[in-house]
């Protein structure tokens, strides 16, 4: 480590500099010890554009193939193991290949995959969201883009209203509705407090886009303004934005955000696909204390196999009671799910495991701060719940364009140099880790310790 005044004169600009140097050397270490995986994302070019399932898996030069994964452990087709700090973007918080969850599902397998009628674990398992969540009816869905877009669906039913308003840099799922101003160019987003809905792909309509508004995160002025005319049918948004690194909310902010829509007449919808139970027995939603019309969830719920869901209140959810909403689904609720689903919300993520699990990543973030600390860094970390971040700027930041002027030649270079040395980061530089219930002590501060070898060099 080192001691502030050692480190407090150089300029960010000149530590970018250092930043880009390490990048270029581990861009070369990382193409040499990744052959395999070179060699299998080329064959997957061929008949997968960008040779991958997902466009969020691609990067450059090539993404890491993985070949086996367990406990808190991933395995390239190289040979190389990582600690996972990835984690499945979050759904991993019961870890890999959980015993309970594979004793769950092998159980189900011998009575069969899928039913297309109901099965017993659907009421089960929604309970169990209801109990967590204070929300007395769900839905199943099969990924959090679906439990967004029926959420906003249901929304739209209650109210009889068709606009709908998001927060500038939310994600939402890959529905057209929410596929505005998740990364916007500043350039082309127009002012702060009045953002410009600008498409984030081709195929957005521009009738999607005119129903689509734009907010920043914490401020409320532009919310009340944007709900005044009466015609919006939902708000939706994290409570803690996790597509921007880990973004909080101000005091009072989202109290004032259940004030305003209330006022509106419009519906509240918390999007915690990233939160989820990662955040504390009762997700993001208990954290913050503030109740909202709809839940959307997915990811962590799931305990790795494809789950999202939606719960509601009453007055939203009867809307599908009453056939005035459809909600429809081959694999809505499947016994495969259901059981991975059971078993993490009752036998793995219990009060007891998701308390420890953030516990240790206070350990963590304690290591990072003290590193942080020592070498004077223009950096900070960031908790919520089980998941953390190192976000390169001084102060935390509090929406979108604050992001937009963290440094990312740093964030590379730190990912970069991780990788090389077995710590799985997402590769978005936004996104931030997450410690499961599997990992130990050893596993969790081994981020720190890599992170600290990326500091010494980075103020040599």
């Amino acid at each position: 480590r080192h001691d502030m005044s050692a480190t407090e004169s150089i300029p960010t600009r000149e530590l970018a500099e250092r930043a880009k140097a390490i990048t270029q050397r581990e861009l070369q270490v990382y193409i040499g010890r990744t052959k395999g995986s070179q060699a299998a994302t080329e064959r997957a070019r061929e008949v997968l554009p960008m040779g991958v399932p997902s466009s969020f898996q691609a990067y450059d030069p090539h993404p890491i193939v993985v070949r086996r994964a367990q406990d808190g452990w991933m395995e390239d087709v190289d040979g190389h193991r990582y600690v996972d700090f990835d984690m499945g973007y979050g759904a991993l918080f019961s870890g890999h290949c959980h015993p309970a969850v594979r004793r769950a599902v092998e159980t189900q397998m011998d009575n069969g995959t899928l039913f297309v009628t109901p099965c017993e674990m659907n009421a089960e398992v929604a309970e169990l969201l209801r109990d967590r969540y204070n929300l007395p009816m769900w839905r199943f869905t099969n990924s959090g883009t679906e439990a967004t877009m029926d959420a906003i669906r249901v929304a739209r039913g209650v109210t009889g209203r068709e606009k709908i308003v998001k927060v500038e840099g939310g994600y939402h799922g890959h529905h057209d509705e929410v596929m505005i101003s998740m990364k916007p160019p500043i350039s082309e987003a127009g002012p702060a407090d009045s953002p410009r809905a600008i498409p984030s792909t081709a195929g957005i309509t521009r009738a999607v886009l005119q129903d689509t508004g734009v907010i920043p995160y914490n401020n409320l002025e532009p919310l009340d303004r944007a709900l005044s005319g009466r015609d919006v049918a939902c708000f939706i948004v994290e409570p803690i934005m996790e597509n921007i690194g880990i973004c909080k909310p101000l005091p009072g902010y989202l109290e004032g955000v259940r004030e305003i829509t209330r006022k509106y007449g419009t519906m509240l919808i918390f999007d915690e696909v990233k939160t989820g139970i990662t955040a504390g027995w009762g997700g993001a939603t208990g954290v913050v204390g503030v109740q909202p019309d709809l839940v959307a969830l997915a990811k962590s719920i799931g305990g790795g196999l494809p789950l999202g869901a939606f719960g509601g209140t009453s007055e939203c959810m009867d809307q599908i009671t009453a056939g005035k909403v459809l909600h429809l689904g081959t694999y809505n609720g499947n016994p495969l799910c259901m059981a991975a689903a059971k078993a993490v919300l009752t036998e793995i993520c219990t009060p007891a495991a998701t308390d420890e699990a953030i516990a240790r990543n206070r350990m963590l973030l304690d290591a990072c701060d003290g590193i942080i600390a020592a070498a004077g860094l223009p950096a900070h970390t960031v908790q919520f719940g089980a998941k953390g971040c190192v976000t390169w700027a001084p102060e935390p930041i509090q929406n979108y364009r604050d992001y937009k002027a963290t440094d990312f030649d740093l964030a590379f270079a730190q990912w970069m140099h991780g990788i090389n040395r077995g710590i799985l980061l997402p590769p978005g530089l936004d996104e931030q880790w997450l410690i499961s219930v599997v990992p130990t002590d050893h596993d969790a501060l081994r981020y720190a310790d890599v992170f600290g070898e990326f500091v010494a060099e980075l103020t040599a």
